[in-house]
């Protein structure tokens, strides 16, 4: 897989809240945050852009709102922040895309000279493929690590249940087959930066 000397990591709302499955259920792709370290490291190490994107919900009963616990980044997050020998970006969103955040992500790339995002985190459905579709259609080049992601069961319209397999694949479908961006491995994505 191809990478950009000067890809940015967009790590998408990797937040404690998303631990409590009481509040979400259940979720899938139980390697994902030993997936999202790795890229986070890699990138660290070859002074590659790495942009952290937090959740600052503005719901009362969500586990991500703005100055509770669960708000902060996963520990494993936090401590990796402000380590790499590359520029760092804190963006913060109500929103589920990380381009509607302060500051202004794109603006933020556009200057940076920075044509490609690798995007992981949390939800794959929801905030990591709201921000890819964006992406691609401001006409970044986008990547998602698939399996540096991972989302949870969801109740739709007329009692339609998926499960988590099930949306992050959709997601994954229709982001790949509707050329918003290419779905890859962590595996090929890191391939690519030690290349």
């Amino acid at each position: 897989m191809e990478s950009a000397e000067n890809a940015a990591l967009v790590v998408v709302d990797v937040q404690r809240g998303f631990d409590e499955s009481g509040f979400w259920g259940v979720r899938n792709n139980p390697g994902a945050d030993g997936n999202i370290a790795a890229l986070i490291d890699v990138w660290q190490s070859a002074g590659r852009p790495v942009v952290f994107v937090r959740h600052d919900s503005v719901r009362a009963d969500s586990p991500l709102r703005a100055g509770s616990a669960g708000n902060g980044f996963k520990a494993y997050v936090q401590e990796r922040r402000g380590k790499g020998a590359g520029p760092e970006l804190l963006v913060t969103k109500t929103v589920n895309s990380a381009f509607l955040g302060t500051p202004d992500l794109g603006a933020w790339l556009t200057a940076s000279g920075i044509g490609q995002i690798v995007l992981a985190g949390i939800q794959t459905n929801m905030c990591v493929e709201t921000t890819a579709r964006m992406g691609g259609n401001l006409g970044f080049n986008v990547i998602v690590a698939y399996d540096a992601t991972y989302t949870f069961d969801l109740v739709g319209p007329f009692g339609w249940r998926l499960g988590a397999d099930e949306l992050g694949r959709a997601a994954a479908v229709s982001l790949h087959g509707g050329g918003f961006a290419r779905v890859v491995t962590t595996a090929e994505v890191l391939a690519g930066v030690r290349g």
